[in-house]
């Protein structure tokens, strides 16, 4: 099995200071790999880089129509948001139009990586809701889909049939039996899979023609709802959303926890995949900037990129003493 190869590199001044290694695929409609780094075959969890795989059976269950669902729920049903008003304020009302709650949620509470909404929690000495953490959206599209389903509150558990149905998508779109799966920060079980299997789920979603057949429409509406909102998928300052404004057209990106990162790139019909395997989230970025970069989609000196690929390093007094840039192998 081939290495992790270094992917990201840390310079100060003349001395390469620190590597991220890692694996990364793009694959074509077909499955068929056209570029690799590492191990295409190496087994990782995508963690939240597979929440527009997760959404697929809300919309191919009837459920995001039954519901009335708009394009900015379902870009959230597959956001990993920073808990900004912009993010808790539609959760809060889908959860209302549900007949449902905060307590509803199964995620867990968390602080607000949004600074005025982090801010204005320690002033007010109040504590983070459910509908603070990064993956309510998702939770709030499971809680639609079990009511759709007549299924129990403890939609979290491997065995509900939104879980079950969870599960069948993404077995079916990486078009790989998954080893199993590990439980993720917001309690969800998210399941593994290789770097090729998640790259080949994102080119189907990249390839789906609407109305082709039910699956095809649902990738179809995810991508679009993304691209449409890319300040709802994650937030201001975050790579997701500033990479999907700066490309030259349209990119559905996600990150995953501990370095993962995955791309849609519907008008070339490529999926991309990405793993740091040190879990570094510079690393990823960094990776994924320059993987679009080298498929031209994406303008390297444009502003947004430069935040996270060749990023100078700045000391505390402002000067510019490094750069996060990707290896040569990526160039």
């Amino acid at each position: 099995m081939p290495d992790p190869v270094t992917l990201t590199e840390i310079w100060r001044g003349p001395f390469l200071e620190c590597t991220h290694a890692g694996h990364a695929v793009i694959c074509d409609d077909s499955g068929r790999i056209v570029e690799a780094w590492g191990d295409p075959e190496a087994v990782v969890m995508p963690r939240s880089s597979a929440k527009m795989i997760q959404a697929l059976p809300l919309i191919e269950s009837g459920a995001a129509a039954a519901f009335g669902l708009t394009e900015a729920q379902l870009a959230l049903a597959c956001a990993s948001h920073n808990g900004a008003a912009i993010h808790t304020g539609p959760v809060n009302s889908w959860l209302t139009d549900l007949g449902l709650g905060d307590d509803d949620l199964r995620c867990g509470p968390q602080m607000p990586k949004d600074r005025p909404a982090f801010n204005h929690l320690i002033r007010t000495d109040g504590k983070p809701c459910q509908v603070h953490n990064n993956c309510s959206g998702k939770h709030a599209g499971f809680l639609t889909l079990s009511k759709h389903l007549g299924g129990g509150p403890e939609y979290i558990d491997p065995d509900h049939p939104v879980q079950r149905a969870c599960l069948a998508a993404f077995e079916e779109t990486t078009q790989e039996t998954s080893p199993g799966y590990g439980i993720d920060g917001c309690s969800a079980p998210n399941y593994a899979c290789t770097v090729h299997g998640m790259a080949r789920a994102m080119a189907f979603f990249a390839a789906a023609r609407d109305g082709a057949d039910a699956r095809q429409s649902a990738a179809v509406q995810l991508w679009q709802a993304m691209v449409a909102y890319p300040e709802l998928v994650a937030g201001e300052r975050r790579a997701c959303t500033e990479l999907m404004r700066a490309t030259t057209e349209p990119v559905a990106l996600k990150t995953g926890a501990e370095g993962y990162f995955s791309a849609i790139i519907p008008g070339r019909r490529l999926g991309v995949a990405v793993k740091l395997t040190d879990g570094a989230v510079r690393g990823a970025n960094c990776a994924i900037a320059a993987i679009l970069v080298r498929l031209g989609v994406l303008d390297a000196d444009h502003p947004a990129t430069r935040r996270f690929m060749n990023a100078p390093i700045l000391n505390r007094r402002g000067f510019d003493v490094g750069v996060v840039k990707p290896s040569a192998c990526l160039l």
